[in-house]
C-alpha cells in the first residue's frame, strides 16, 4: 500500500470494520463502543491481516476529542463550571491522589521501582474526556447537576495532568529515568522544578485569561458574521476550523491540552446566539472522530498481556473500576449530594484513556515506566471502557436495591439538603400569586432582573446549591433542587403561585414539572423554553404552556410575557 493513501486506508478500515463490529454488538445487547474497540484490536498491530496506521489513527482519535469537547463548552458556561467548582477541585485532586496511590502501591509490590510505579499509579488516576462525554450524552445527563459536576472534575483533571507531563522531564533523574534530557542532568532538582511548577502555571492562566477577555467577544462575532452570509458550509466550516485551530494553538503556544483549548472555544462560542445551530452541525464530524477514537484504544490492545498477567490485568481493573469508584462515591457523599450524584459521578470516572497514553508515552520515553505496566495501563484502558456503559446500566438497579435494604442508604439518598427549603425568615407576602422561576442561568437571570425592576416577587428553583447559596444572600428567595421533584416546587409555594416559568436549559422531565404544578395549583400559567421547534411543536400539542425559543430574544420575549401575564393578574 503506498505511503501517500495510509490516511485514506486507516479511515475506510477502521470506520468500514467499526459499522460492522458495531451492529454486531448491537444484536448481542451490548454498547457498540465495544464493537468499535473490537474493529481496532482486529486492524492493529497486534493481530495478523491488514494493519492500519496506528499514529495517524492516533491523531484522528484526537481530533474527536477536540470536537466532543468543543460541544461540550456550547453547553456549559463559566458560571456553570464556577458553580460546582466546591466539590470537582476538591473531589479531583483527592481522586487522583487515591487512585495513585493505589496503583503506586500496587507497582512497588511487584517490585517495580518507585517512578515506575508513580508513572503507573498516575496513568490509572485520569478518567478518559471522550469515554465520559459519552456516558453522560447516553444517560440524558450532560446538562444536569450530575453532568457539571463530572465535566468539571474533567476539566481539573486535565489542568492536573497538564502540570504532570510538564514535571515529569525535570523529575526524570530523580524517578530512576534517562539521563539523556538536560533539564533532568543539568538543572538543580529543586530549582528546575519549582521553575516549571511556575512557567506552566502562567502559561495555563494567560491561556484562561486570553479566552475569557478576548475569546469571549471575538468567537460570537465571528459566527455573527459567518452567518449572515447564509452559506451552510460556510458556517460548519467556521465552528470546525475554530474549535481544531484554538485547540492546536492552545497547545502550541500555551501547552495545555488539545482537549481543553477544545473545551474553552466552545464555552466562548457558546455567547453567541447561533451557538445551538454551532452544536448542531458539528455532531456528525463530532460522532464520526469519537468512533475511530475507540478504534485507536482497540489498536493499542495486545492481546497477549492477557495470556501473561492474568492476576495483574484483574488488579488494574479493580483499581480503575472499583477503586477510583468508590473514592469518588465517598467524596461526593462528604459534600453532602445524594446517593445517586454519587453513583452517577463515580461511574462516570471509572474509566481511563487518553491522557493514560500520553503518559504512557512519556513515561516510556524518559525510560521510568516499564513495558510491562505500559501493556497492563492499555489492558486496562480497553477493560474499563467496555464495561463504562454498564456500570452506568446498574445505577439504578444497585441504587434501588441498598434503599430497600439499608436505612442507612435511605438517609444518604433523601437527607434534606442545605438548601432545600426557604428560609423561616421569608416574607409570605412575597409567597402568595409569585413566579415561580426555574434556573438561573442567562436566560433565568436576565427574567429575574426583569421582574425585579417591576417589583413582581419570583421564587427562584435551581439545581446549584452554591448559586441558591448567593441568591439567598442578595435577599432572593430561592430552593436548591431538581423541579421536576415535586419536594422541591412545595417548597418553592406553587400551590400559591401565579406563573410557572421554566427557563432552564437543563435535561429536566418538563412534563412532570408542569403536571406536579397543575395539580397543586389548576390555575397556573406555564412558560417554558425549548432549543428545538420539533419538541416545541410537541410540547404546544401537549398543552404545557406557553413555548418560547432561542436564547436572547428567548429572554427578552420570556419577560415580556411574563410580565403582561401579571399585570393582567393585578
Amino acid at each position: 500500500m503506498p505511503h501517500s493513501v495510509s490516511l485514506i486506508s486507516t479511515i475506510a478500515a477502521g470506520m468500514g470494520l467499526a459499522l460492522i463490529m458495531g451492529l454486531l454488538a448491537s444484536r448481542l445487547k451490548m454498547p457498540a463502543l465495544v464493537g468499535y474497540m473490537i474493529a481496532g484490536i482486529v486492524v492493529g498491530p497486534w493481530t495478523p491481516g491488514f494493519i492500519a496506521d496506528v499514529e495517524l489513527a492516533g491523531q484522528l482519535a484526537e481530533i474527536g476529542v477536540m470536537l466532543l469537547m468543543f460541544g461540550v463548552g456550547l453547553h456549559l458556561s463559566p458560571d456553570d463550571l464556577m458553580s460546582v467548582r466546591r466539590i470537582a477541585l476538591p473531589g479531583a485532586i483527592a481522586q487522583i491522589a487515591v487512585a495513585t496511590a493505589m496503583g503506586a502501591c500496587v507497582g512497588l509490590l511487584w517490585g517495580w521501582t518507585f517512578g515506575s510505579s508513580l508513572v503507573f499509579g498516575l496513568s490509572l488516576s485520569c478518567a478518559s474526556t471522550v469515554v465520559l462525554l459519552r456516558a453522560l450524552e447516553g444517560q440524558g445527563a450532560l446538562k444536569t447537576i450530575n453532568g457539571r459536576i463530572a465535566v468539571g472534575w474533567l476539566v481539573v483533571e486535565d489542568l492536573a495532568m497538564v502540570l504532570v507531563l510538564v514535571l515529569l522531564p525535570a523529575m526524570a533523574g530523580l524517578l530512576g529515568g534517562g539521563a539523556s534530557l538536560e533539564s533532568a542532568a543539568n538543572a538543580a532538582p529543586g530549582a528546575g522544578l519549582w521553575k516549571s511548577v511556575g512557567i506552566t502555571l502562567l502559561k495555563v492562566g494567560a491561556f484562561i485569561a486570553l479566552m475569557l477577555v478576548v475569546g469571549r467577544r471575538f468567537f460570537p462575532r465571528v459566527l455573527w458574521l459567518v452567518s449572515r452570509t447564509g452559506s451552510r458550509e460556510m458556517f460548519t466550516l467556521c465552528v470546525v476550523a475554530s474549535a481544531i485551530g484554538v485547540a492546536y494553538a492552545s497547545a502550541r503556544l500555551f501547552d495545555v491540552s488539545f482537549a481543553l483549548g477544545a473545551f474553552f472555544a466552545g464555552m466562548m462560542m457558546r455567547e453567541s446566539e447561533f451557538s445551538h445551530r454551532a452544536a448542531v452541525e458539528s455532531l456528525p464530524l463530532r460522532d464520526a472522530f469519537s468512533v475511530l477514537f475507540f478504534v485507536s484504544v482497540g489498536m493499542l490492545f495486545n492481546p497477549q498481556v492477557v495470556i501473561d498477567h492474568p492476576f495483574m490485568l484483574i488488579v488494574v481493573a479493580a483499581i480503575i473500576m472499583a477503586g477510583k469508584t468508590l473514592a469518588a462515591v465517598v467524596i461526593v457523599l462528604a459534600f453532602r449530594y445524594p446517593l445517586n450524584t454519587a453513583f452517577t459521578v463515580g461511574a462516570s470516572l471509572a474509566q481511563i484513556g487518553e491522557f493514560s497514553f500520553i503518559l504512557v508515552g512519556l513515561g516510556g520515553s524518559l525510560g521510568i515506566l516499564n513495558a510491562e505496566g505500559a501493556s497492563l495501563i492499555l489492558a486496562g484502558a480497553l477493560i474499563s471502557i467496555t464495561f463504562n456503559p454498564m456500570l452506568f446500566s446498574a445505577i439504578k438497579p444497585v441504587e434501588k436495591w441498598l434503599i430497600e435494604r439499608s436505612r442507612f442508604m435511605r438517609r444518604l439518598e433523601f437527607r434534606p439538603a442545605p438548601f432545600g427549603e426557604l428560609p423561616m425568615s421569608t416574607d409570605l407576602d412575597l409567597l402568595t400569586g409569585q413566579v415561580v422561576l426555574v434556573g438561573y442561568g442567562r436566560v433565568g437571570r436576565r427574567i429575574a432582573e426583569a421582574l425585579s425592576e417591576r417589583k413582581v416577587p419570583f421564587v427562584v428553583a435551581e439545581q446549584h446549591r452554591e448559586l441558591v447559596e448567593k441568591l439567598r444572600e442578595k435577599g432572593i428567595p430561592a430552593v436548591a433542587g431538581d423541579a421536576s421533584d415535586p419536594a422541591v416546587l412545595i417548597q418553592a409555594h406553587v400551590a400559591r403561585a401565579g406563573m410557572l416559568v421554566v427557563a432552564t436549559p437543563d435535561t429536566i422531565d418538563v412534563r412532570k414539572v408542569v403536571e406536579t404544578a397543575r395539580t397543586l395549583n389548576p390555575g397556573i400559567k406555564v412558560v417554558l423554553r425549548t432549543h428545538s421547534e420539533e419538541e416545541a411543536e410537541l410540547l404546544q400539542k401537549e398543552n404545557l404552556g406557553k413555548v418560547f425559543m432561542g436564547e436572547h430574544e428567548l429572554a427578552q420575549g420570556m419577560a415580556r410575557h411574563v410580565l403582561s401575564e401579571m399585570r393582567r393578574r393585578e
